[in-house]
């Protein structure tokens, strides 16, 4: 059954959207319209819906929770330059699923100039696409919107009228806005970096041999809801022994058994803001000599690569430092037979690192960032959120020939969400224990 959901939640308002769309219509130009679409219910089965979840540019730009929607914005046009198509008051529906805001109030709770049936779209957007240079919009992503989008302009065609000639990817300009979050969004994913913690550490505490993976992972979701998150950010990783090999292990059904680690990945998203933490602690609640000798080389390079993320570095710095401090901690501990040099130059220890060190965090957990050069080519400045997260792993399996056999099964990840500030960085995770002492002392309750 879905719900009534709450218009515009605190610390947001109505001005930090409208400052937003207007932001945006400035860097498209007056000749320009944007067109943004929202996310629709997307069926589970039968006559059951997934949870709704908001479209991330959508949302961004109006705070707005409902689906079927369209946000149309026409820079300098005289009667309004923000329209917001949606779903009409329908009592019986209603009835069913909860309160519609409707037309009528939306311009008020919204703070939008006109707001319209989706039923009047055929009549009324084309005319607001007359005259119009360009498009801004999301292409390849929603086909059901594409095919509304081409039936407006060809009304216009049909009329002898002027539709807009080019298309633009909307992505090239509001992507550039969302990368760097406000003082608002960065209140929010602070309030998501401190459940998440708290999640972690109750996880942390009520591990022991015998339970099961998905015990864990309950408590980690009944955190984020006892504090008002109530959906994970992603679907939570907890994976003991060599599950923690696995990226995306999801299944979270195994037993945790003594003497093996559990690395956890889990992070909750409130108000729609994501978190996004990693931490790996031994089942038993200790770290045997030869798990604490891996875990202080990915510890190691998680710090460095923090260190590295300032204002004015390129995003390929944390994953050059990283990469760099792992492969000299697996010479150090005799799992590469190379010198640090040879090492690097060939790249020796990436069957063991995987994956990347960082990606961007905001409204999607994989957030937006990315330039037309790539993610790593961007340069760090105030109000960008990030993740860092070296990782080793040692797969049973052919990755691994050649390595020690008490090497094989371990798998350990490191990940803290990371603010650039004006005069450097800040650790919204920090209050989540990851110094093997810590982590310890934390899973024996002190």
């Amino acid at each position: 059954m879905r719900g009534k959901r709450a218009l515009i939640s605190p610390p947001f308002t109505i001005a930090e959207y409208a400052s937003r769309r207007e932001r945006l219509m400035a860097a498209i130009g007056p000749d320009s319209v944007a067109i943004v679409p929202s996310a629709s219910y997307v069926q589970r089965n039968s006559d059951v819906d997934f949870p709704f979840r908001q479209e991330s540019n959508f949302f961004y730009l109006t705070g707005f929770d409902e689906p079927d929607c369209v946000l149309i914005l026409t820079p300098g046009n005289s009667q309004g330059e923000t329209t917001l198509l949606l779903r009409p008051r329908d009592v019986r529906n209603e009835q069913w699923t909860g309160e519609r805001l409707g037309p009528d109030r939306a311009p008020q709770a919204l703070g939008v100039d006109q707001a319209l049936e989706n039923a009047a779209a055929t009549t009324r957007v084309p005319r607001l696409l007359d005259g119009r240079a360009e498009i801004h919009t999301f292409l390849g992503a929603n086909k059901q919107f594409e095919s509304r989008l081409f039936s407006w302009i060809d009304t216009l065609r049909s009329k002898r009228k002027q539709p807009p000639a080019r298309f633009c990817q909307l992505s090239e300009t509001l992507h550039e806005l969302r990368v760097v979050k406000t003082e608002l969004e960065i209140e929010a994913m602070q309030r998501a970096a401190d459940i998440s913690s708290e999640a972690h550490i109750r996880a942390m505490r009520m591990c022991r041999p015998g339970l099961f993976e998905y015990q864990l992972e309950g408590e980690i979701v009944r955190t984020f809801f006892e504090h008002g998150a109530r959906e994970p950010a992603y679907p939570s990783i907890v994976g003991a022994g060599a599950n923690a090999c696995v990226m995306h292990y999801i299944q979270n059904s195994d037993q945790l058994h003594d003497g093996d680690l559990v690395l956890i990945d889990a992070g909750c998203e409130f108000q729609h803001y994501a978190a996004d933490i990693t931490r790996t602690f031994p089942v038993n609640g200790r770290f045997s000599s030869r798990q604490r000798d891996l875990y202080q080389v990915v510890l190691h390079a998680q710090g460095a690569a923090i260190e590295a993320g300032q204002p004015g570095a390129k995003f390929s710095d944390l994953h050059d430092t990283s990469f760099r401090c792992l492969t000299q901690g697996l010479i150090d501990l005799g799992i590469l037979n190379a010198s640090f040099q040879e090492a690097v130059e060939k790249e020796l220890a990436k069957p063991f690192t995987v994956h990347g060190c960082s990606h961007f965090l905001g409204l999607d957990v994989h957030d937006v960032g990315a330039t037309k050069k790539g993610t790593l080519s961007r340069t760090l400045c105030e109000g960008m959120v990030f993740t860092v997260e070296p990782g080793l792993y040692f797969p049973p399996g052919p990755t691994c020939d050649g390595i020690d056999d008490g090497w094989k099964g371990l798998g350990i990840r490191i990940e803290d969400d990371i603010l650039i500030e004006a005069d450097g960085n800040r650790v919204l995770t920090v209050a989540c224990p990851k110094e093997p002492e810590a982590v310890e002392a934390t899973m024996h309750g002190d």
